[in-house]
């Protein structure tokens, strides 16, 4: 994974990343061709559940909250519940295209998270409790915007309850892979064989690091006053704005506190596959990373709840662990202007199918 890197030249950071030239993207050449064999291995009524045409009011369609019918999400597609184990394995593959060998580990271990969640609820259940959702490590929904062509125009996702993944590819270019959703609850399994379990633990404890390292004069840039949240702030919206106040700019940061930054940062580029990791740097290089912010809300201890968001000109990142008193995260990188592409679809729809 190439990593950024900030290096202090008078007050400015700048965010380096390996130069990447997307003709003939190699990313998008093993999606296409992942892709191309999921759906050729489906049956016909399967394809009728997984593809859908490139400008459905689907695509923009997300959550991050279980499957079913309310208060679930009711998603369609087609789920690897019903897939037969030779289509399961190609979904896979698919999703490994997207994802770097860390962020599939991630999603499966989330995924693997809701048999421990099921276990919980059951207990919850014997004890007269009611539990509303449905839990089922099977129950992540795959599907095809458009027909994948390593040189075309397309996308595909992958959503179920805490993961939401995005892929855009424009002209044989992977240009977009936002949203991206990572979720885990519970955020530390406490009992049983997966106790000690962080799944998102890489995302957390860097950004505590560095709000515990800020002096007093930081901490007021820094800090939102009040409560965190009890979600992310930009839920499901599209598009997604900036959001105020912004926090400690990078400018204002000490070289190790940078460096801090630049942590957090790389924790959510580094789930992505490296040419679509590069993707995401490029854009950071782009626009400059001086502007790039920091801001917390809640408590610093570990265990506390709390809320974190690293914000620049181009991309947001939300931290959110406050529900089940403080150990169930949400976490999200939002794109202002590319989340699903929908500004390089349009020009793409408006000028190849008038």
């Amino acid at each position: 994974m190439r990593s950024i890197r900030l290096f202090v030249l008078g007050t400015l950071l700048v965010v380096l990343a390996t130069a990447v030239t997307f003709t003939a993207d190699p990313a998008s050449t093993a999606m296409a061709s992942a892709a191309t064999r999921w759906l050729d291995g489906l049956t016909a009524a399967q394809k009728q559940q997984a593809q859908f045409a490139l400008d459905s009011a689907e695509w923009t369609r997300w959550h991050f909250i279980p499957s079913g019918p309310p208060p679930a999400f009711p998603r369609i597609g087609l789920t690897i519940k019903d897939m037969a184990p030779a289509q399961r394995e190609l979904a896979h593959a698919l999703l490994k295209t997207g994802l770097s060998q860390r962020g599939y580990l991630t999603a499966t271990q989330i995924m693997e998270l809701e048999t421990t969640l099921g276990a919980m609820e059951a207990e919850m259940r014997a004890r007269g409790e009611r539990t509303p959702f449905v839990r089922d490590r099977e129950l992540y929904f795959f599907s095809i915007f458009g027909t994948p062509a390593a040189s075309g125009t397309w996308g595909w996702r992958v959503e179920g309850h805490h993961i939401s993944l995005h892929f855009t590819v424009v002209n044989g270019t992977v240009t977009v892979s936002t949203p991206t959703f990572f979720g885990a609850n519970p955020a530390e399994v406490m009992a049983g064989d997966k106790k000690g379990l962080r799944v998102l633990g890489a995302l957390e404890d860097p950004a505590r690091q560095l709000v515990t390292s800020l002096t007093d004069a930081q901490r007021a840039q820094a800090i939102v006053p009040g409560d965190a949240p009890n979600d992310i702030l930009t839920t499901t919206k599209v598009p997604a704005e900036p959001l105020t106040p912004g926090g400690l700019p990078a400018t204002a940061m000490t070289a190790p506190q940078r460096q801090l930054l630049t942590t957090i940062i790389e924790a959510y580029t580094s789930q992505m596959q490296a040419d679509v990791a590069a993707v995401r740097q490029a854009h950071l290089r782009k626009a400059g990373a001086d502007a790039i912010t920091f801001a917390w809300a809640g408590g610093t201890a570990r265990g506390q709840k709390h809320y974190y968001r690293v914000q620049g000109p181009t991309f947001l990142i939300e931290f959110d662990n406050t529900q089940n008193d403080g150990n169930h995260v949400h976490s999200v990188w939002r794109d202002f202007a590319g989340d699903f592409g929908r500004d390089l679809l349009r020009e793409h729809l408006q000028r190849d199918h008038q």
